[in-house]
């Protein structure tokens, strides 16, 4: 099982993910709890996909982090 960092942005409207480490693997959502599950199933997808065309499935590398300025 892989393990990916991805990045939830709040987009005004709804909300909007990213996979860094999965360059074009992207989703949306009404809530930050339903973008979180709309990306887990595009990284799901998105493995499965590389896997069918025979591309290697890129490790993943990314961390995420949050950091306090005054």
């Amino acid at each position: 099982m892989n393990e990916y960092a991805i990045v939830i942005e709040d987009a005004g409207q709804n909300f909007s993910a990213y996979v860094s480490d999965l360059p074009g693997c992207v989703s949306t959502g009404t809530s930050v709890d339903e973008v979180t599950e709309h990306i887990q199933e595009a990284i799901a997808l998105h493995i499965e996909s590389l896997r069918e065309h025979g591309e290697e499935v890129p490790p993943s590398t990314s961390r995420a982090s949050t950091v306090q300025v005054a």
